[in-house]
């Protein structure tokens, strides 16, 4: 074998090498960063939101109590506040943020309303000058909001949305795992950038072509797709740490629909991009297979005299 044949063959192989690893550490690491950012648009958002929206609500249905007079209370207003803390409370189920503990407490918390709900709704059957009124209000008040403890709806909810915030902060973190592998890919597509220079160098001065165009625009596509792809993933990085800045502000009212509009608006993107993460391995084969290209003529025919 001469040596310019097995100066060839070293130098496909690497290039075949390098192209395959980046292409597979860029889709695993692109497609990781999407899938997480879509979990938190599609799932951790919404749950976080649900529990600020049953939380208010009950609030409201609180507060609507005295506002009713006692012989009104668990009726009108409250009744339909008691309604939209159940249904939030479903869609959180549904979102199933943190699994079987986050559902467990949904049920609790489900339950504990309609005690809840039952003694407001006791204290209306009372007579007006009945001593059971203020004691059924009080226990009402204990089972939704007591005084140094955490087993109460409020209390509940509470540790519900911080252990759902929490899932939403690592989906927008970048741990360790993650920081290593983007770390790896920028390595590898930095090795493959300078093999291809490398093959292009050694291409001209074997070959005294001034440009092999197949290496050119390997080299070209592979610089401008990585910058594309870092580019994409430090915007959704960037959007995923917004959204949960807006998570971790607890919101009543108008503002729950404001955060959910705000954090839609931030991630709308992420779909799409997670759909799109197969294209990174058709791209990868094609510029694998442009990169060859540009050796393996020179390698064929250099065979071809060997063998004559």
């Amino acid at each position: 074998m001469s040596t310019t044949t097995r100066d060839l063959t070293r130098r496909l192989r690497w290039l075949l090498v390098l192209g395959t690893a980046t292409t597979l550490v860029l889709f695993g690491a692109f497609r990781a960063v999407h899938h997480d950012a879509v979990g938190l648009a599609t799932a951790s958002a919404p749950g976080v939101l649900a529990v600020d929206t049953a939380e208010h609500a009950l609030g409201q249905a609180r507060a609507s109590v005295p506002e009713d007079g006692l012989q009104e209370a668990g009726t009108g207003g409250f009744h339909t506040q008691i309604s939209v803390a159940h249904q939030a409370l479903a869609l959180a189920a549904s979102e199933n943020v943190t699994g079987l503990p986050g559902r467990r407490t949904l049920q609790t918390a489900t339950g504990l309303i309609s005690v809840y709900s039952g003694w407001i709704e006791q204290a209306n059957r009372e007579p007006d000058d009945s001593p059971l009124r203020g004691a059924y209000l009080l226990y009402a008040d204990r089972v939704l909001d007591a005084p140094g403890t955490d087993e109460d709806i409020m209390g509940r909810l509470d540790d519900l949305r911080d252990e759902q915030l929490a899932v939403a902060e690592r989906q927008a973190r970048f741990g360790r795992p993650m920081t290593l592998t983007w770390a790896a890919a920028a390595a590898l597509t930095a090795a493959l950038l300078g093999a291809l220079l490398e093959a292009q160098r050694f291409a001209r001065r074997r070959f005294r072509r001034p440009v092999n165009p197949p290496l050119l625009a390997a080299t070209v596509l592979w610089t401008v797709g990585a910058a594309a792809l870092a580019r994409v993933v430090l915007g959704t990085h960037g959007d995923t740490t917004a959204s949960v800045g807006e998570l971790r502000d607890r919101h009543t009212g108008a503002g729950i629909g404001h955060a959910a509009t705000t954090i839609e608006g931030h991630l709308a993107d992420a779909g799409l991009w997670a759909s799109l993460s197969d294209g990174i391995l058709v791209a990868g084969v094609a510029l694998v297979a442009l990169s060859a290209a540009g050796l393996l003529p020179r390698l064929t025919e250099y065979r071809h005299r060997e063998r004559r």
